[in-house]
């Protein structure tokens, strides 16, 4: 039995309030398709049924969970070829140029879903500047969904998934035969470290990042949800760090961040904080 309009609008403030995605109502209907699994897995076989649970009792475990399975998932390796080339040919060298004296190197991949942007960046760290393999390098990769992060850490895809955007020069050198899937090789996995982190939770850890990637993410963020978390991300990144958007997202803080075009992809730098 399809949900009411009256239980579908409390699904919005549940997803509201737990991942800060601001749903319109004409996308109510992928409430049904994309609940099914959560209402098969508790029994509760109704989006009516589902929403009485979560006011009767309280759940915080089910309002995540409905905000988890509503959350978009969509990624791919490499993807955004322009994005990728920009880092190989300029952020990257740039950055390694400059941090040859504590020989360390520090990128997150926010909302990374399964995980395939930040072993994308461990790939091309290591395929195209071997210089980095006595370096401490640590590529960081945060969902707010507890299931996408576990099958980030197992490191394991399908064909289907392997072929949208990694070469067959990638696939042959760093994924393995898994039974009917394809594993990550040790030597990237070791590069990489996924951990749950809602971006909109609260004050994010002041951990410092050469690079970050928050890319498609901010879409249907609130504004003011929007602000705080680059207000963060800018005190995440030192004065010669980068951070990089999705194609169609902007900052919108003149103040914090300066906005740079090359090589057809535009990233932006930290500005001095007042």
């Amino acid at each position: 039995m399809p949900g009411s309009d009256t239980d579908f609008a409390y699904l919005r403030t549940v997803v509201l309030e737990e991942s800060a995605n601001v749903l319109d109502p004409s996308r109510d209907y992928l409430f049904e398709s994309r609940l099914r699994p959560l209402l098969r897995a508790t029994g509760l076989k109704t989006i009516e049924k589902l929403v009485c649970s979560i006011r009767e009792q309280r759940s915080f475990a089910l309002k995540r969970a409905v905000a988890e399975a509503m959350t978009v998932n969509e990624t791919s390796f490499f993807r955004d070829t322009s994005t990728f080339e920009l880092l190989q040919t300029e952020l990257l060298p740039t950055l390694i140029r400059r941090r040859e004296s504590v020989s360390r190197l520090r990128l997150w991949s926010a909302a990374c879903s399964s995980g395939q942007e930040t072993y994308s960046l461990a790939m091309l760290l290591r395929e195209k500047f071997p210089c980095l393999n006595a370096w401490q390098v640590e590529v960081f990769g945060t969902d707010i969904s507890r299931e996408m992060i576990r099958r980030a850490r197992a490191g394991q895809f399908r064909k289907s998934e392997l072929s949208r955007g990694l070469t067959a020069l990638y696939r042959a050198k760093y994924m393995r035969a898994c039974g009917d899937e394809w594993e990550v090789v040790p030597e990237i996995r070791r590069m990489c470290r996924f951990l749950e982190r809602n971006l909109c939770d609260g004050p994010l850890p002041l951990e410092k990042y050469d690079g970050i990637l928050l890319r498609n993410v901010m879409l249907y963020f609130p504004d003011e949800v929007r602000r705080r978390l680059l207000l963060e991300v800018h005190r995440m990144l030192p004065g010669d760090g980068f951070l990089l958007l999705g194609a169609s997202e902007q900052p919108g803080l003149p103040a914090h961040f300066q906005a740079e075009l090359q090589a057809n992809a535009c990233f932006y730098r930290p500005l001095p904080a007042d």
